[in-house]
């Protein structure tokens, strides 16, 4: 394929078998399923129309990943957006910041590829991290970091100097550092599958949920635990605050109804599909799937995502 002077379907097959690290690499630069959605397909129209640019010199992966980088460059920089403060104290503000576009990674797509994606490079603390960049320094951090690519091809895939790439590097280490939970402090961090403790402390976070046990539910909780809803602005933080908020918006009472909780994973995290049968019906319909990051042997995060069109990417029962 060095001059490009090929049918389309010969192009595509060749393009295609790279597709789903693309899209990982755009979900990484975007933060969001749809738009990676969207950078990807965005990204193998602009190869085609300028195959003939192809000059066989890099690997047609690395060429794919230029186009991919400059598509999400180009994206963000028609609509910038940086992660905002949380300003309602009702709502637990404390400094906290909120990504309102973040979207979750339903493992499901990582498949049979999912051991390559390492878990401290795609779950949602890293995302939510990386946001905090400028485009250029997230494209370099994932780049250099993440994909292990030299500074020489960084500089030459985003058209810049090698001395350029380093410092941009050095700077994009330290603010990421600065946005990572504390445990998450230093880059990389070696992140390991669940253990027993956690696993049993997810059926007992389940449990509770099923039964709506306010108590059980608030014991399984981190005391400083985390809750949001994005896109809907708020970050509750606190134990109290976040299962007393649960409470008033009807978790617990008859005319919320019966939940269900089935275990799913989402951004190598584990995760809970929810879902709530309401009275008087003889099904349980998926409502929200929630993210859990643990810490100090409790659930110190919880990131809630909901809508059909979401949750029907995650290949799991709409209904029960």
């Amino acid at each position: 394929m060095a001059a490009m002077s090929v049918e389309r379907g010969e192009f595509e097959a060749a393009a295609e078998r790279h597709r789903r690290e693309l899209h990982v690499h755009c979900y990484r630069m975007l933060g969001s399923l749809d738009e990676a959605d969207d950078a990807v397909q965005e990204t193998f129209l602009r190869a085609w129309r300028r195959r003939s640019t192809y000059a066989g010199r890099a690997s047609l992966r690395a060429w794919l990943y230029k186009i991919a980088t400059n598509t999400c460059l180009d994206a963000l920089g028609a609509r910038p957006r940086r992660p905002t403060p949380v300003e309602d104290a009702g709502a637990g503000g404390g400094g906290a910041t909120e990504v309102l576009w973040l979207q979750p990674y339903p493992d499901a797509l990582l498949e049979p590829d999912a051991a390559l994606v390492a878990k401290e490079t795609i779950e949602l603390a890293f995302m939510v991290a990386i946001q905090h960049l400028t485009p250029q320094s997230r494209a370099v951090l994932i780049l250099r970091d993440v994909l292990d690519w030299s500074a020489r091809d960084t500089a030459e895939l985003l058209e810049t100097s090698t001395a350029a790439v380093n410092s941009a590097l050095q700077r994009a280490r330290g603010a990421l550092a600065e946005h990572l939970p504390a445990e998450r402090a230093e880059w990389p961090s070696a992140i390991v599958d669940p253990t027993a403790a956690e696993r049993e402390l997810l059926r007992r976070y389940m449990d509770a949920t099923d039964r709506s046990d306010i108590e059980a539910l608030k014991a399984t909780l981190h005391e400083e635990a985390t809750f949001a809803m994005p896109p809907q602005p708020g970050v509750w933080q606190g134990r109290d605050t976040v299962v007393d908020g649960w409470v008033s918006g009807g978790f617990g009472g008859e005319e919320f109804g019966d939940m269900r909780c089935r275990l799913t994973t989402a951004n190598r995290q584990p995760a809970v599909a929810c879902y709530v049968q309401k009275p008087g019906t003889d099904v349980a319909k998926l409502f929200a799937i929630d993210v859990l990051r643990f810490e100090d042997g409790a659930v110190r995060e919880i990131v809630t995502f909901s809508g059909d069109a979401l949750l029907g990417r995650f290949g799991i029962p709409l209904t029960l």
